[in-house]
C-alpha cells in the first residue's frame, strides 16, 4: 500500500525482498533510468534478489542497486527478527552502513527496535545485546529514522551515540481495505451467532502474550450462558481456539476460528463483529495493525492501556480502555458495551474519524515525501 501510494504520487519505487515474493522477473530487471521504464506508468517494481539475506545475496543486490542512478533512497522496514540469522544478521546492518558510506540515503522505519533485557532466558539476553549492536550500526548509517510509536525514540536515541538524527513518528496504517457488502456481512453473522446474540471478534496472529490474555478473559466473557459468541480471526486463530477449548471444554460451541482469510473475506468478517476485543500486554499503540484494521472498519474496540499506549487513545473516544493489569475490568467493559447501541454507534463514528485523520496510508505517503530537515 505504501509502495503503491508513493508510486501514484509520482515516485519511482522498487521493493526489494526475498525471492518468494518476486512478482515479475522481467519487469524487476528494468533500471529506473531506462527508456522502457520511463515510457510506462509508474508502478512499484518487485525485486526478489534479497534471498535469505546472506553475504552472496547482498552482493547480488549491490550489483542490481548500482544500475540505478544515485542518490538512491533506501527505506528499510526494521524489525530485528526480519532478516534471518536467528534475528542476529549483523552482516545486513553492516551492508546498509556501507551503502550509506557509498552515497545512498538510508532511512530506517522502526517497527520494533530490539528485545528487552530481563524478560527471558540468558540466550534471549544475548540476542538482546546483539540487537543493540545492530541498532547502533543502523543509526550510524541512517540519515532519518521513522518510528511506529513515539516511545521508540526514547529507546533508540542513546544508541545514536551522540549523533544528531531526525526522528519522526509514522504510525502503521491498516492493510485491509474495507469491503462494503451488507448482505455478505449478514450471512457471516448468521453463520456464527444464534438468537440474535452478539458477536465479539479478535483479530491477530495470537502470539504468546496475547494468547495468555485471551485465555484469561474469553471464559469470563462467555460465562453463565451469555448469548454472545467469540470469533477469532486470522492466522493462528485455530490454535488459539484449541487452547481455549482445552481450558474450557464447555466453550466449544461458542468459540469459532477462521484461520487465514483472503483480504476481502477478512474485511467482511471484521464488519460482522459487534465489538473487537484486542488486549495487548504493553497496551494499545499506533504500531498495532490489528487495532488499525478495526478502526478503519468502524468496529468498536475494547483494549488495554499500558506502558506503550499514547495519550491520544484516551482523548479520542474511539476505543474503550482498561489497564492491562485489570483484566476483569476489560471483560466488564466488553459486557457493558455489547447491548449499548448508542455508545457503539458513537464509537464507530469516532473510530473512522480517528483513523482518517491520523492513520490512513495517505498520511504515511505524505510524510515519507516530505524533505528531510537536514
Amino acid at each position: 500500500m505504501v509502495a503503491n501510494g508513493l508510486a501514484f504520487a509520482g515516485d519511482d519505487v522498487h521493493v526489494w525482498c526475498p525471492s518468494g515474493e518476486q512478482q515479475s522477473a522481467g519487469s524487476s530487471q528494468q533500471p529506473a533510468n531506462s527508456d522502457q521504464h520511463s515510457a510506462i506508468s509508474r508502478t512499484p517494481v518487485v525485486h526478489g534478489e534479497l534471498g535469505c539475506f546472506t553475504g552472496s545475496d547482498l552482493r547480488k543486490v549491490d550489483r542490481a542497486l548500482n544500475q540505478f542512478p544515485a542518490p538512491r533512497r533506501l527505506l528499510v522496514q526494521w524489525v530485528p527478527h526480519g532478516y534471518g540469522y536467528r534475528a542476529m544478521n549483523l552482516h545486513f546492518c553492516l551492508w546498509l552502513w556501507q551503502r550509506a558510506r557509498g552515497g545512498d540515503r538510508v532511512e530506517l522505519m522502526v517497527h520494533e527496535p530490539f528485545l528487552c533485557f530481563g524478560e527471558g532466558s540468558w540466550k534471549q539476553a544475548g540476542v538482546a545485546a546483539v540487537h543493540r549492536l545492530m541498532i547502533m550500526i543502523l543509526l550510524r548509517a541512517a540519515s532519518r529514522v521513522w518510528v511506529s510509536i513515539p516511545t521508540w525514540e526514547k529507546h533508540l536515541r542513546p544508541y545514536a551515540l551522540g549523533r544528531e538524527l531526525e526522528f519522526n513518528w509514522l504510525p502503521v496504517p491498516s492493510n485491509i481495505p474495507v469491503v462494503n457488502n451488507p448482505k455478505a456481512v449478514r450471512e457471516i453473522r448468521a453463520r456464527y451467532t444464534r438468537d440474535d446474540g452478539a458477536l465479539v471478534g479478535h483479530f491477530g496472529t495470537c502470539d504468546r502474550n496475547i494468547t495468555d490474555l485471551l485465555l484469561k478473559t474469553v471464559p469470563l466473557l462467555l460465562e453463565n450462558g451469555r448469548p454472545q459468541t467469540m470469533l477469532l480471526v486470522g492466522r493462528g486463530s485455530e490454535l488459539m481456539r484449541a487452547a481455549l477449548i482445552q481450558k474450557e471444554p464447555a466453550l466449544a460451541a461458542r468459540v469459532y476460528a477462521t484461520g487465514g482469510l483472503a483480504t476481502p473475506e477478512l474485511s467482511l468478517h471484521l464488519s460482522a463483529c459487534d465489538v473487537m476485543l484486542q488486549p495487548y500486554i504493553d497496551g494499545v499503540s499506533s504500531r498495532r495493525g490489528s487495532t488499525m484494521v478495526a478502526l478503519a472498519h468502524g468496529v468498536p474496540v475494547v483494549t488495554t492501556s499500558g506502558r506503550l499506549t499514547e495519550p491520544f487513545w484516551i482523548e479520542s473516544a474511539a476505543v474503550a480502555l482498561t489497564p492491562v493489569e485489570n483484566l476483569s475490568g476489560l471483560v466488564e467493559a466488553t459486557k457493558a458495551l455489547l447491548p449499548d447501541v448508542e455508545t457503539k454507534t458513537q464509537m464507530s463514528a469516532a473510530s473512522r474519524i480517528l483513523y482518517a485523520e491520523r492513520f490512513d496510508v495517505s498520511h504515511v505517503v505524505a510524510r515519507l515525501r516530505e524533505p528531510a530537515s537536514q
